[in-house]
């Protein structure tokens, strides 16, 4: 498959009272065409501000892109100028952002959400438009759409908002969309029914997609690659067949044994990672995940690992100690 988008060594940060904080701190990844890859970590690890970074959605003047490169078919977006950037989002590259209702306009119907970009990136006139976005929401499962275009975000609720997004976002068959926490504050049942459309989507339109995602168990049904992050670098990747079956990193190995499985005994107990995420204006010289980390030697303190290979075609870690946690159970 041809490589649809390749970020390369993309640095953003924040200007806060604190410090500076390297939010993404030089992470290279890349999305194939047709493909759905992750991208796993814990709140505040930069996964959010990666996909803004890639929309060039970061807000300034706190934020900003300092360097890296982003190839999008051929072309680096950080390179364009802000009218060219408004045809790619939407049309080319669309997101559904992390929480529906703080992300869809609540004095606009939903109808002219859709037709708007309808509108505007295919020309369409505003019956056309109208009948595209009956199609959409259709296809995303909402009963009766035709009639539901005229109504407003408050009337429908957390997974029909999602659902919605999920449309918008599909409405201009883009070739790449970001889902950023898809999931995020919906029940479980509704969770399995959001994840199986955008699968079913994907599919059937051959759109590929980066999930953004803090949940192993959502990453291990619907990820054909996986980068985990930790303060703001990549510290793994590889496919999701080989980051299950045999982590190489201490952080991947935490984030498996703190997720429930049916197939373990009751008694199993979970074990959570210790410690908190580290402040990112306070870095040390050695890896950010040291203080966390069982497996730490001297060096780690002291020296920051680099990406390197692991078992595994396209299998790399950041770790000093990657043999010593490759031997280590997923489940403790």
């Amino acid at each position: 498959m041809a490589t649809l988008l390749e970020v390369r060594s993309l640095t953003t940060e924040f200007v806060t009272r604190g410090g500076v904080v390297r939010a993404v701190d030089g992470v290279s990844w890349d999305v194939a065409e047709g493909e759905t890859v992750a991208l796993v970590g814990e709140s505040g690890c930069g996964k959010s501000v990666s996909a803004l970074s890639v929309m060039r959605l970061v807000a300034a003047p706190a934020g900003r892109i300092v360097s890296g490169q982003v190839f999008f078919k051929g072309r680096d977006l950080l390179a364009l100028s802000e009218e060219e950037m408004r045809r790619v989002r939407g049309r080319e590259i669309a997101m559904v952002f992390q929480e529906p209702m703080t992300s869809l306009n609540p004095v606009l119907t939903i109808g002219r959400q859709l037709t708007e970009g309808l509108e505007i990136h295919l020309g369409m006139t505003r019956g056309g438009a109208r009948q595209r976005a009956v199609e959409v929401l259709a296809t995303v499962g909402i009963p009766d759409a035709a009639r539901r275009l005229s109504q407003y975000p408050h009337q429908f609720s957390g997974g029909m908002r999602q659902r919605i997004m999920i449309a918008a976002a599909l409405a201009c068959n883009p070739a790449l969309i970001l889902a950023d926490e898809p999931t995020t504050a919906l029940d479980v049942t509704i969770q399995a029914q959001i994840l199986e459309l955008m699968r079913d989507l994907s599919r059937r339109f051959g759109v590929a997609m980066l999930i953004i995602t803090h949940n192993l168990g959502v990453v291990a049904r619907y990820a054909d690659r996986v980068n985990v992050m930790y303060a703001g670098r990549i510290v793994e990747r590889g496919s999701a067949r080989d980051l299950y079956r045999r982590p190489r990193h201490p952080y991947t190995l935490g984030l498996l044994r703190s997720v429930p499985r049916l197939d373990e005994p009751r008694r199993a107990r979970l074990q959570p990672i210790e410690g908190q995420p580290p402040d990112l204006t306070r870095l040390g010289p050695g890896c950010a995940f040291a203080p966390r980390c069982t497996f730490r030697v001297e060096r780690c303190r002291v020296e920051r690992p680099v990406l390197a290979p692991a078992d595994g075609e396209g299998h790399v870690t950041a770790c000093w100690e990657a043999a010593r946690v490759a031997g280590a159970p997923a489940l403790a």
